[in-house]
């Protein structure tokens, strides 16, 4: 789930990126455009109820892809993404429009 607060001035937004307890996973990193799709960089926090999540501030006016990566090893896409795009692995990514 993407959940977007923009700023006063428009030109930025803050992005909650969210993960249901139902991924069934340990850990969670959002890898994408943003963090040059480190898989290290952006470790989402766990919720109490299950699931993960993090906040990222990114520039609008521009589209995002970005995937999450669960247990170091599975692929997932955000199903409530604004789009998917075909990527150079013969999958997709989702995409973020800002």
């Amino acid at each position: 789930m993407l959940i977007k607060h923009y700023s006063k001035t428009g030109r930025f937004c803050r992005v909650t990126f969210k993960l249901p307890p139902d991924v069934q996973a340990l850990e969670a990193t959002l890898c994408g455009d943003f963090n040059n799709w480190d898989v290290a960089c952006q470790i989402m926090q766990p919720l109490k109820g299950g699931g993960f999540s993090t906040t990222l501030s990114l520039a609008v006016g521009r589209d995002y892809r970005f995937r999450y990566r669960l247990d170091g090893k599975r692929w997932e896409n955000d199903w409530d993404a604004d789009g998917y795009v075909p990527n150079e692995f013969g999958s997709d990514d989702s995409l973020l429009r800002l």
